[in-house]
């Protein structure tokens, strides 16, 4: 490839702060503007604001080494960094000369009028690239973060296995019974994987497995034919659900499901069963939800982190509220106890929750770097549970592809302690379930 020139947008920076040195031989080119969008970010208390300081900080070093303006090598075989202005005559009548955007677009369209090598503008904003091709400029998206090359491959954590007659029947006769290649043929298990085991002489005759690795012998699953918390599972997906929820080997779960498949509220049911029930294995439930923008809009509300939280569990209180019989004084003497808690996201940075059943919902809003900072909080005897659905994003800095969702999902999929499951249908309410699928 001939060596090109990169003009990276604001809102690849604020995505990967390391996004500078994954281009090779190729020179980068900063456009002035990006460097006044960045800093509007860089109080921000989430992975953004962290990317903001980070990048900030990257290019201060480079100074050390000479001017931005003149380019600064970036060493080991890498290209040079150039910080540039613009040609305001770059900017063709129909944009907006104050739009930040715009102004990105006429400093690449300036810089390949003065380059010999050819330019091309790099983002992760949709509307940008639309623009930039016609215009004619060359754009190219982002997508460093991407775990999967397409969200309908995201890890389900369920397989059907076809297996001889005789297999079906042994393992209803609880004779041990090993899942190995030659019965899955191309397809590769993962830890804590669910199986429906489906008879090659009668398809209809089948049999729910939870698979924990070939060594072991797969078992049945738990069914909890009285339900948890006046919660029974409506469908296969549901009962797996509530069966590694419940499991206590399993201390890492996710839980992915359209609007309505009942991701929250199962989790929140094993979670009371195992907190406040008769035999408790935690001291607290603690619940929480992404708030976007993470870290600014809850500083705007009135009161104290509860408070502002509020409105933002409203559904997670719901869901409780339904749980205890619609007991709310019930739950309110729960939540005074400390026994449920409300917990913000952007203040779980540097503690270590022991003792506690953890549920992060509609976590399809986070980052990985706030994934992994969640996680890297769980102390001893605690399982930390994330839900949410890729559908239904609200994060404009990531996608279906690169969410932290999505990211632990297929990170986590070989670890022993981790299990995962798809909830595929829709059991709010038949209207719930309609608009979730044609909507």
């Amino acid at each position: 490839m001939a060596k090109r020139k990169y003009v990276i947008d604001t809102s690849v920076y604020l995505t990967d702060y390391q996004s500078i040195t994954r281009f090779g031989e190729h020179d980068i080119i900063v456009p002035l503007k990006v460097l006044e969008e960045i800093d509007k970010h860089k109080k921000r208390q989430d992975s953004v604001g962290s990317n903001a300081r980070n990048i900030v900080r990257f290019f201060d070093k480079l100074r050390e080494k000479g001017t931005l303006h003149e380019g600064v090598s970036l060493g080991d075989g890498k290209g040079t960094v150039y910080v540039r202005g613009y040609d305001a005559s770059f900017i063709p009548a129909d944009l907006d000369k104050k739009n930040a955007d715009h102004i990105i677009i006429a400093t690449a369209l300036t810089a390949r009028e003065e380059s010999p090598e050819e330019v091309v503008l790099v983002t992760r904003d949709i509307q940008l690239r639309v623009i930039c091709d016609s215009l004619g400029l060359r754009c190219e998206g982002y997508e460093s973060d991407q775990v999967v090359e397409d969200a309908g491959k995201l890890y389900d954590g369920f397989v059907e296995v076809v297996v001889p007659d005789s297999v079906v029947d042994d393992f209803y006769e609880k004779q041990p019974v090993y899942i190995d290649n030659s019965m899955t043929g191309e397809q590769t298990l993962h830890n804590n994987q669910f199986v429906l085991l489906i008879s090659e002489a009668d398809p209809k005759k089948t049999a729910l497995a939870f698979f924990q690795w070939y060594d072991s012998p797969i078992r049945e699953i738990v069914r909890y034919k009285n339900g948890i918390w006046g919660v029974s599972a409506r469908n296969k997906e549901q009962a797996f659900a509530l069966d590694m929820l419940l499991n206590p080997d399993i201390p890492l779960v996710s839980v992915v499901g359209k609007a309505g498949s009942g991701k929250s509220l199962l989790s929140l049911a094993a979670g009371l069963e195992q907190v406040i029930g008769v035999e408790s294995k935690y001291k607290r439930l603690i619940v929480s939800r992404p708030v976007q923008p993470m870290g600014k809009d809850i500083g705007f509300l009135p009161g104290d982190m509860n408070e502002k939280m509020i409105p933002w569990l409203m559904p997670v209180q719901d869901n409780l509220q339904f749980l205890m019989g619609d007991d709310r004084s019930t739950l309110e003497m729960y939540v005074e106890k400390g026994t449920i808690e409300i917990e913000a996201l952007t203040y779980i940075r540097g503690r270590s929750i022991s003792n506690a059943f953890i549920i992060i919902d509609e976590c399809q809003n986070l980052s990985a770097h706030e994934i992994k900072t969640i996680i890297t909080r769980v102390g001893e005897n605690t399982k930390i549970v994330f839900t949410g659905d890729i559908e239904q994003i609200d994060n404009v800095y990531v996608d279906a592809t690169t969410n932290g969702l999505s990211y632990v999902v297929e990170k986590m999929k070989d670890q022993e302690i981790s299990g995962h499951i798809t909830l595929k249908k829709g059991e709010r309410s038949k209207v719930a379930t309609i608009a979730a699928a044609i909507l």
